[in-house]
């Protein structure tokens, strides 16, 4: 095993895409990968382990004494040897992962991750990038309202950056039928001008503060709408054509803060993933509610 490296556990079915990402891997273990060097930014990885430790465990016991001695919450990321991981995660103290009430914080404790590399060999990093048990972030969900599963991405890209539309702001939700993203919004009290060729659900559509315009998000010009609070977007499209349209907006100065999804048809286009990552002041993220997509996220233009 290298020293000084960085461990990512890959989103599940989404492991040649994070190791491309890396472009250089050391060792693989299921969905955790080690690379050399510094945590690198990438976007296909659910949890960053920065600075594993290597532990030689002479027991069960022996594993839970150390482990507890670095830091006291701990997630397991089991790959293998299953039963003596959970006989060792047992010794550990309870750690609490309750789905969360939108809109919640993030939870502000420690959260380590380990796992067994063998019998006699355990990996451990006391601090992690997520604050979720392996980088799932699970929701209360409502099963009767909404009009499909769809806000749960949203509900979660607001929750890890820590800011939700307020009561009055001004959304443009792009692709928005069936009305997922726009129900979503709307119950934040917010002032969603919900755009799709295709019909919103009309109990979204009748919601307070909901706008309906059914025409496509392309043919649309910032200048047409003027200032607004917020851009979504959830619209079914190539990766290259959706950064044409928010690179408009961007351009504008018409918009303060976007949440796109970047949906990728067929294969991986890790070439237009890359424009959207290097706008300044971006983050492009896969989040746990994510398929084969990725969300990008500008909240930087105060």
């Amino acid at each position: 095993m290298p020293a000084g490296f960085t461990a990512y556990l890959a989103p599940e079915g989404f492991e040649t895409e994070l190791e491309a990402e890396l472009g250089e891997v050391s060792a693989r273990y299921g969905r955790l990968l080690l690379s050399p060097g510094a945590p690198k930014q990438v976007a296909w990885v659910a949890n960053t382990w920065f600075d594993p430790q290597r532990l030689l465990i002479a027991s069960i016991a022996d594993a839970a004494r150390q482990l507890r001695a670095l830091q006291r919450n701990w997630a397991l990321y089991a790959h293998a040897h299953h039963r003596r991981a959970a006989l060792i995660a047992e010794r550990l103290p309870h750690v609490s992962a309750k789905p969360l009430v939108f809109p919640t914080p993030v939870p502000t404790a420690l959260l380590g991750s380990w796992t067994l590399l063998d019998e006699r060999t355990l990996l451990a990093a006391p601090h992690c990038s997520s604050a979720f048990p392996n980088g799932e972030v699970r929701f209360v969900e409502d099963r009767t309202a909404p009009p499909s599963r769809a806000y749960l991405k949203l509900w979660e890209a607001l929750t890890l950056f820590g800011r939700w539309p307020e009561p009055g702001e001004r959304c443009l939700d792009l692709g928005s039928s069936p009305g997922g993203w726009t129900w979503a919004l709307a119950r934040l009290g917010a002032q969603v001008i919900s755009v799709d060729k295709a019909p919103l659900e009309p109990r979204i559509a009748a919601m307070p503060g909901v706008e309906v315009r059914r025409e496509s998000a392309f043919g649309l010009t910032p200048e047409a709408f003027g200032p607004i609070d917020w851009l979504f977007s959830d619209v079914v499209c190539y990766p290259e054509r959706l950064f044409h349209l928010v690179e408009r907006w961007v351009q504008s100065g018409l918009c303060r803060r976007f949440v796109c999804t970047l949906k990728f048809q067929g294969g991986t286009d890790h070439a237009a993933a890359s424009r959207f990552a290097a706008i300044s002041g971006a983050r492009l993220v896969h989040l746990h509610h994510n398929k084969h997509e990725l969300t990008w996220i500008l909240l930087a233009r105060e």
